[in-house]
């Protein structure tokens, strides 16, 4: 059943008020059980891709969306009230380690449309099933040189992170995600330019 955000953020906010709400397990773990190949990870549309994709789980959201509704339903089946994205690793830097930068809105609004569609159908109007868009860490740190003989060095700045972030969060908020999630945040730095781009997005869509 689907109902609106406003409507499922009051639901939430008066059902957090009663109890606990539940947050699905861990997706890494969830999607290695499939015992996934190179194939499996690039699909038909990234058959030509020129690096290898294995290990790039995000991107089995565009090849692989039934195995990420699977566990999405699974978490469901098990009682959660949200599930995640399977967006932990898209932003930029993390993609472009595969050479996929430029996927980032795509992944992130596909990702929380996923899920999206999973919530709407078992959410009832007595127990509504949420979305929490997952932005997570980057895989580069902007308070620490990663070269020890250099510590004013940095491989990545605050306004590139703001400008993934910002990126993301549009994404996720276009594809319906209820609550955007900053995610096992390591360097503090990195976690405000998270919350600086959110704010931003927020500021521009009303």
């Amino acid at each position: 059943m689907s109902f609106t955000r406003d409507a499922r953020i009051a639901w939430m906010k008066e059902e957090a008020k009663k109890r606990l709400l539940l947050l699905d397990g861990s997706w890494g773990v969830m999607i290695q059980g499939f015992k996934l190949g190179e194939e499996d990870f690039r699909g038909q549309r990234f058959g030509n891709h020129p690096s290898e994709l294995k290990g790039n789980n995000d991107l089995l959201t565009l090849t692989k969306p039934e195995i990420i509704q699977d566990i999405g339903r699974q978490y469901l089946e098990a009682g959660v009230d949200f599930i995640e994205t399977n967006t932990f690793n898209s932003n930029f830097t993390s993609q472009e380690d595969y050479g996929l930068g430029h996927l980032v809105g795509e992944l992130n609004e596909a990702g929380a449309r996923l899920a999206r569609e999973l919530c709407d159908e078992y959410s009832t109007a007595e127990r509504q099933r949420l979305v929490a868009g997952v932005l997570g860490p980057a895989n580069r740190t902007a308070s620490i040189s990663p070269d020890v003989n250099d510590p004013a060095f940095r491989n990545i700045t605050f306004d590139q992170l703001r400008e993934t972030y910002r990126e993301g969060a549009r994404g996720l908020i276009k594809g319906g995600a209820d609550v955007l999630m900053i995610e096992t945040v390591f360097d503090t730095l990195n976690c405000k330019a998270a919350i600086f781009a959110i704010e931003e997005v927020f500021a521009e869509q009303g």
